[in-house]
């Protein structure tokens, strides 16, 4: 495995790149939100330029403002709620998250700073071969499943009987793991390869995206990911059969995140 330097990435000008840590150094949750605070602060006041963090979390759930109790793990498996938009979600290995810190043009457009994020991603998926794409009204960047009636049976039933379909409060957790979020591509159901969700305050962004790459995906069992019953989650490493290492996705993801982010005009919201 080619060893990630830590670190900031040298650039000339425009976005900066800050490596917070990898592997054996994966960061605490709380102790990389309390670097985003700071150098929030620092954009705010133009101490720095926009900044795009960089890092994998040791496991952890976190839950944005939308959560529902109903969605949180039925053990009582600790939950870090935070200030970002969006559900609930895991981070931990595997996965390689990014919280750019960029200022914005006031009213801020937070929906163009979301498809900016998602572009950048599917440029990223579609450099190992993956076909990533949007789905209408679900953040992220998703793989498409098939066809509903080429899809598998669920349980030995017909497609007809699936129970999610009559019951929209269906829990996947409590009916076994034919129905798990990490099993939607056996399924063939659409699944999720990267989830964002974010902040904005004073014009500035935070929080990000978590691109799975290579991450346990059985971690999405235990909660409703981003609140939603009837897709599941996805990796790189799992779509394409193969080993992928976040040493391998971290510059295409920095040179995807810089063409976009830096090469986009920046308009304020329509009022």
């Amino acid at each position: 495995m080619t060893a990630i330097s830590r670190g900031e990435t040298p650039a000339p000008e425009g976005l900066r790149f800050v490596h917070l840590g990898f592997g054996a150094d994966a960061v605490a949750y709380e102790s990389a939100w309390q670097e985003q605070r700071r150098i929030h602060a620092a954009r705010f006041a133009d101490e720095v330029p926009d900044t795009c963090l960089l890092l994998e979390h040791q496991a952890v759930y976190t839950a944005g403002r939308r959560t529902s109790d109903d969605e949180r793990p039925l053990d009582g498996t600790p939950v870090v709620d935070v200030d970002r938009g969006g559900k609930i979600t895991w981070h931990g290995p595997g996965q390689l998250v990014g919280y750019p810190i960029q200022k914005l043009p006031r009213p801020v457009d937070v929906v163009a700073h979301v498809r900016r994020l998602e572009e950048a991603l599917i440029r990223v998926c579609a450099e190992f071969g993956v076909e990533g794409t949007r789905v209408e009204g679900r953040s992220g960047v998703w793989v498409l499943g098939d066809p509903v009636d080429q899809r598998p049976a669920l349980g030995g039933l017909q497609l007809d009987f699936d129970p999610r379909t009559a019951d929209e409060l269906f829990d996947p957790r409590l009916n076994g793991p034919e129905y798990a979020p990490s099993n939607a591509g056996q399924r063939g159901e659409d699944r999720k390869l990267a989830a964002i969700g974010i902040r904005v305050a004073k014009g500035v962004t935070m929080h990000g995206f978590a691109l799975n790459v290579n991450p346990d995906t059985t971690s999405f069992d235990k909660i409703v990911p981003c609140g939603i019953r009837d897709a599941g989650v996805a990796s790189l490493a799992g779509e394409l059969g193969r080993e992928v290492t976040i040493a391998e996705v971290l510059p295409v993801v920095e040179k995807h995140l810089r063409d976009v982010l830096e090469n986009t005009v920046l308009l304020p919201r329509a009022v």
